[in-house]
């Protein structure tokens, strides 16, 4: 590497193309460029062999890599180019500004060092470059950091990128020290510096015209990106307007589709607005008035079941659940983080681009929502999280739409007998729950708890002597930890007087992983959902499609609620609901629908997929496709409709709700 440092600087030192000062600068590219090949390569080569990028394709991702990466090194050197064009020659020749430059390089070769080993940990954990979960991550750098320390040999990769650094600035000191000394006048420094901002300006030119996107693998795509360049772009990235990047069609087509659809045999559709969705739902049958326990699980993916092939037979009390529950065994996540199915199964909204709405700041709040339905009508509505609720503002989201808020720092620290870098294991926040549904019990009022957990999250840790698997040894354990403790809390919640009338609902935030050839691989969204309630809901397998989204009617509909909804999803349960499931990412939004996928991209580009097939199909997209509408009426609808304020919690007071 440093070998590779020295030839650049040889190459172009003295008064060819980049003498004195400046061949600092190609020192640092010639390094960034080398390391950058070596972790694209690394990266490729952890790829799985069928999904994976073939070696006649990695030509054309490299290529691709190095102009981004050319692309990020101009943008990135514009502040060391300014300071080595205004630094007076008097000043450059000094001891101290030897030394200084001597220490920027080691500091700024040990920055990159440190980089291409978090990329290689970020891909190792989502198989993407850096994006907006970077920076997320950035904000809650305790959890964050405690994880990373807890899951990986951080001492020893950091000693080994500082030994790196070493040797490489050991390696050119000579080519520096060169360059310190090297006269040179202001207006040769000028010419240099606005070259460089030119060519900088060039490469945003070049950068937006997006050239990943020719690849139809999304694993090329990624690599072809540039981990730091992605890092920063994702600042600007974490909202995305639909209107000005997506395909749209016309706002009354959009609303008549979507009406369409929700107009279920139970739904009244009154919402005055032409493009609002709110509606008064007349479920048949007397209310009935059960607690709910919703557990959220992380990173239950269905492919641990044994039902779904599974052979390890990590979740024993999962798989006896599923002959004695409701079971959704064609479920689908809308997302890839726990805040979008957080999102999904409180607001039943269709994912929006960028975050999700639960991170939006002052723009989370004041919706509706199951726990505003469920308070008004005289429930404990509560949010119980095994963590500190802080993270990924959980807090705001649901304190501003209908819930109270319990989390780590509710619970004494002797009730607490296991934490990690994300919280207390699962049988505490269990524990927790039975005491908080103890006391509604005693105070004869309803319950409604949203349970997220914590435990099946790298670093995999878990309280030792529950299961046969060693704590930190990997997802398999975590996963049978989870299971065992969702075993022992439905045990100990049939010895509570509130048990008999209880639904259990246990549905799963997002799969363990998202990544896959395909933009939208669909199997990595399949997650299970159970419902529970010996005497009250009968054991079935329901194997149509479905979403996230339809959770929550689907459980007013079990409970036999009347009431007024914005909501997107169907009532699984009622009528004839469209058998689709809606599942996307911070950019791509996709409908499954009569097994063809149709995802709406950034760029207003369009792609499908046949899944009647094995392997997914390409199709060819053609522009009158019903199915593009089809998710326009989703997407685009959830777009306007959030922008606008449209499912407001307060709106169900609109004087056209009842009237018929």
């Amino acid at each position: 590497m440093s070998g590779a440092a020295y030839f650049i600087a040889r190459r172009f030192r003295g008064r060819t193309m980049v003498p004195g000062r400046f061949t600092i600068m190609l020192v640092v590219a010639g390094v960034y460029l080398l390391l950058a090949t070596i972790v694209r390569l690394g990266l490729w080569a952890q790829l799985p062999g069928s999904e994976g990028v073939s070696a006649d394709a990695l030509p054309a991702v490299l290529a691709a890599g190095l102009l981004y990466d050319c692309g990020f090194l101009l943008l990135a050197s514009l502040p060391c180019a300014l300071i080595l064009w205004l630094i007076p020659e008097g000043l450059w020749s000094t001891r101290l500004c030897a030394r200084l430059v001597h220490g920027a390089f080691f500091c700024c070769i040990y920055t990159l060092g440190f980089v291409s080993v978090a990329e290689w940990l970020f891909w190792k954990e989502f198989q993407t470059r850096f994006n907006f979960i970077a920076v997320d991550y950035l904000v809650y750098r305790q959890e964050v950091t405690e994880n990373i320390w807890e899951s990986y040999p951080v001492a020893w990769l950091l000693s080994g990128v500082l030994v790196l650094s070493l040797a490489i600035s050991f390696g050119v000191r000579r080519r520096l020290s060169a360059a310190i000394v090297c006269s040179q006048p202001f207006p040769v420094r000028t010419r240099y510096f606005f070259t460089l901002l030119a060519l900088a300006l060039l490469a945003c030119i070049l950068l937006d015209q997006a050239p990943r996107e020719q690849f139809h693998n999304a694993y090329s795509r990624e690599l072809a990106s540039s981990g730091p360049f992605q890092f920063f772009a994702a600042f600007r990235n974490n909202e995305l307007d639909y209107d000005q990047l997506y395909l749209t069609a016309d706002g009354s087509a959009v609303s008549t589709e979507l009406r369409h659809r929700l107009d279920a045999a139970n739904a009244v559709l009154f919402d005055p607005d032409p493009q609002g969705v709110y509606r008064h739902i007349d479920n048949p049958g007397a209310e009935r008035r059960f607690n709910v326990v919703l557990i959220m699980v992380e990173s239950l993916s269905a492919s641990y079941l044994t039902r779904f092939g599974e052979h390890a037979d990590i979740t024993p009390n999962l798989d006896r659940l599923t002959g004695k529950s409701l079971f959704f065994s064609n479920l689908y996540a809308t997302g890839t983080r726990t805040t979008r199915g957080l999102e999904a199964v409180t607001l039943s909204m269709p994912p929006t681009p960028g975050r999700s709405i639960v991170k939006r700041l002052g723009r989370e709040s004041g919706f509706w929502s199951l726990g505003n339905v469920l308070r008004e009508k005289g429930y404990d509505s509560r949010f119980i999280y095994g963590g500190r609720g802080y993270f990924d503002n959980m807090n705001a989201f649901f304190a501003g739409n209908g819930y109270e808020v319990s989390d780590q720092s509710s619970v004494p620290d002797d009730a607490i007998s296991f934490s990690n870098a994300w919280g207390m294991a699962d049988e505490d926040l269990y524990s927790f729950a039975l005491s908080v549904a103890d006391a509604d019990q005693a105070a004869g009022r309803p319950f409604f708890f949203h349970l997220m957990t914590t435990s099946n999250h790298r670093p995999y840790t878990y309280p030792e002597g529950r299961i046969p698997i060693p704590s930190g040894t990997g997802r398999q354990g975590a996963v049978m930890y989870t299971d065992f403790a969702i075993g022992q809390f439905l045990t100990q919640a049939r010895h509570h007087a509130w048990f008999d009338n209880t639904l259990f609902v246990i549905v799963a935030d997002h799969c363990a992983g998202s990544a896959g050839k395909e933009s939208l691989p669909v199997e990595r969204y399949h997650i299970p959902m159970w419902v529970y309630a010996p005497g009250h809901v009968v054991a079935e397998d329901y194997q149509r499609l479905a979403s996230q989204i339809d959770v929550a009617p689907t459980l007013l509909g079990l409970m036999h609620m009347d009431y007024d909804s914005s909501a997107f999803g169907d009532d699984l349960l009622q009528g004839s609901p469209s058998a689709r499931a809606l599942i996307g990412n911070y950019q791509y939004l996709g409908l499954l629908e009569d097994q063809q996928m149709t995802i709406l991209e950034p760029r207003r580009r369009v792609e499908q997929y046949d899944y009647a097939s094995p392997e997914a199909v390409t199709l060819e997209v053609a522009q009158n496709s019903p199915y593009i509408l089809k998710a326009q009426s989703y997407y685009q609808a959830a777009a306007w409709i959030y922008e606008h304020r449209l499912n407001d919690w307060e709106r169900r007071q609109l004087p056209a709700l009842h009237s018929g």
